[in-house]
């Protein structure tokens, strides 16, 4: 765990951190890491959006804080449908903090997860004010400026989402003592920052990256698409239905995402930045395992067995629960195509490969969403896990089912049932008798239905918790597991509280 004088250190590094990282050079191939003045005044910001993007993945960056331990921790472990998993041993603490929710003030995975994300904020905030300073206003300039601003916008929002309120921090930080005087900003404040970012993105990142022959040129590269969902979603946290189902009905009629036909399809190496994917953060190894631009995202959910059982394929993280498994419909696909199942068969039928679960894992249910192709795994040489996983932020199925909420919030039923039809009916895969249509009677019914909806389609995923706090569910679904009102928001990190000498307050339900 970094102490607060080490994370002020790395910060005052940003510059460096900015043309040293070359994770996304693979995806955004267009000009190298670095920039001179003479480039920042053709557009040249792209060298440091480049860094941007690697750190979302390079977990010395912002990869600790969305494609590690720390994120599934706190987007995941604490809803019904997972649990810390890996042996009982391996993390005891965390299950203690995160699944029964005896939260810490000082544990590194919420420390870590507090700085890295502010970290990548002082990273876009850089690219802003150098923006500013130079007077930027070309049109590849401002598209670069929405990409900080998107991912501004999508850290701060895991932050409000996480703590409540937060600092607010729109300038690069230069020295210690210019962060420690800062005091936290309102929820309400946090929000309009957020949705200030996403409107300058919905205006000036582009619908797509595609050339003339509709190939993507930068896969993964984020679009007017993303800051729209993404908006939409941070609007929905405050039931202002109206100016998110207008969002969301845009990214829809904008014909440039649609469902998979193969649930499986969206979480599989052959899936990645697929049609139904509208932001995944990327990964790469290659052949061999060289080149290599790595995250932990999937290695630390990989089944934990042992080489000599052939099944040492992670750490065993993120795990199912029992309660998820009872949760679903009968017959419904997702389940196997969500859930490998100890002792029994991958189900090549449902995104398998052919392989059994040993009898004697530590957990009876592991995550097969992010399951990883052996052959894969070989060529990468990674057989202990699967580093070049991209992970999944947004996709077109929550763009449907949050449209089917507002509609529904909005009165307009038969819209709301037409959009959770939609997913349904890619769920079913064709089969009859399975997964009925669900047909609106009332507001209530619709309301139940699209929950339980959201709650399978992306089991595993980290909505859950969250979903269920801001439906004001929480207490009634997670209090048996020791839920308390309090627990919707985490406490601040003590050493970041202790740093400030008075103006940085300590989340009050935690004196």
């Amino acid at each position: 765990m970094k102490n607060i004088k080490k994370y002020m250190l790395f910060v005052l590094m940003i510059t460096l951190v900015l043309f040293s990282i070359t994770g996304c050079k693979k995806f955004l191939d267009r000009k190298p890491l670095q920039a001179t003045l003479q480039d920042l005044n053709q557009g040249g910001l792209e060298g440091l959006v480049y860094g941007l993007y690697g750190g979302l993945r390079n977990p010395d960056v912002g990869g600790a804080a969305w494609g590690h331990i720390p994120w599934l921790a706190i987007h995941s472990f604490r809803d019904d449908d997972a649990m810390k998993g890996s042996s009982e041993a391996d993390g005891a603490d965390w299950a203690v903090i995160y699944d029964n929710f005896q939260y810490s003030k000082d544990h590194w995975s919420t420390n870590i997860y507090y700085e890295r994300k502010y970290l990548m904020i002082n990273m876009a905030n850089e690219i802003i004010f150098t923006a500013d300073s130079l007077k930027l206003t070309d049109p590849a300039s401002l598209t670069n400026v929405a990409e900080a601003k998107f991912i501004r916008a999508l850290a701060y929002f895991d932050l409000v989402r996480a703590f409540g309120e937060v600092r607010k921090v729109e300038v690069p930080i230069r020295n210690a003592a210019q962060v420690n005087s800062m005091p936290k900003s309102s929820v309400a404040d946090i929000y309009a920052l957020i949705d200030a970012d996403l409107v300058f993105g919905e205006q000036h990142l582009p619908i797509n990256w595609n050339t003339a022959s509709g190939e993507s040129k930068f896969p993964g590269r984020l679009t007017s698409g993303a800051a729209k969902t993404l908006h939409a979603k941070a609007l929905m946290y405050r039931q202002l239905w109206g100016t998110a189902f207008t969002l969301l009905q845009s990214v829809i009629n904008s014909g440039q995402y649609h469902l998979e036909s193969n649930y499986s399809n969206a979480f599989s190496h052959a899936g990645e930045n697929g049609p139904e994917s509208i932001f995944e953060i990327q990964a790469y190894k290659g052949p061999g395992g060289k080149p290599d631009y790595w995250g932990y995202f999937a290695t630390s959910q990989g089944v934990r067995g042992t080489d000599a059982q052939g099944w040492n394929l992670g750490w065993g993280w993120n795990t199912p629960t029992q309660n998820l498994v009872n949760a679903y419909e009968p017959n419904d696909p997702r389940k196997r195509r969500t859930i490998l199942f100890t002792g029994q068969s991958d189900d090549p039928a449902y995104g398998g490969f052919g392989r059994t679960l040993p009898a004697d894992l530590p957990r009876l249910y592991w995550n097969k969403k992010v399951y990883a192709n052996p052959t894969q795994q070989i060529a990468e040489n990674d057989l202990h896990g699967w580093g070049s996983y991209h992970q999944r932020i947004l996709r077109y199925a929550d763009v449907l089912l949050m449209a089917a909420e507002c509609a529904n919030e909005l009165g307009q039923g038969a819209q709301a049932e037409t959009y959770l039809e939609m997913i349904r009916a890619r769920a079913r895969e064709g089969q009859s008798g399975v997964l009925s249509k669900i047909v609106y009677q009332n507001q209530a019914q619709m309301r139940n239905a699209i929950k339980l909806e959201r709650r399978i389609e992306f089991a595993m995923e980290g909505e859950r918790f969250f979903d269920l706090v801001r439906w004001g569910d929480a207490q009634t679904v997670l209090g048996p597991l020791g839920y308390q009102p309090r627990n919707k928001y985490l406490p601040l990190p003590q050493p970041v509280v202790d740093q400030s000498g008075g103006a940085l307050k300590q989340n009050p339900d935690y004196p």
